[in-house]
């Protein structure tokens, strides 16, 4: 799993003009991607390192101090674009497979405790945001044999 973390001060996603998920105070923006070995354990230790990162203010971590955090799937986070002007999707998983990791990484976040708003699966969506600091982190579950 693939995750890009940033510390916002607000966001919101929207479909069809209407607001979605929003987050109204400082907390964390997800952005979610599936590849076609991810499992479980790809879900748990990334929503632990999402919710315990100590990147909000003071170092502390969403955690630590109960702040939201939005999850929007994105599959493009997987694309290729090494070759030619047109990435491919091949890395990425479909939506049978990735839908799925998506709603357990949901789960699991606000299992832990995290309030949790969420983009809608596989639809066009516009992403707004306000970065606070900027921070931006590039995260990868640990690669297993």
């Amino acid at each position: 799993m693939r995750a890009v973390v940033q510390r916002v001060i607000e966001a919101s996603v929207t479909v069809d003009g209407k607001i979605v998920g929003k987050i109204g105070e400082p907390g964390l923006l997800v952005l979610l991607g599936v590849t076609h070995h991810d499992d479980a354990r790809d879900v748990t230790w990334l929503a632990r390192k999402v919710r315990e990162l100590r990147i909000m203010r003071e170092e502390r971590s969403a955690g630590d101090l109960g702040a939201p955090i939005l999850v929007v799937s994105q599959f493009t986070l997987y694309a290729d674009a090494r070759k030619g002007r047109r990435p491919t999707w091949k890395a990425a998983a479909p939506g049978a497979v990735s839908e799925p990791l998506y709603d357990a990484f949901c789960a699991e976040l606000e299992r832990a405790g995290s309030p949790v708003q969420r983009g809608i699966f596989g639809a066009d969506m516009a992403v707004a945001s306000i970065n606070d600091g900027p921070i931006t982190l590039i995260l990868d579950s640990p690669a297993r044999d």
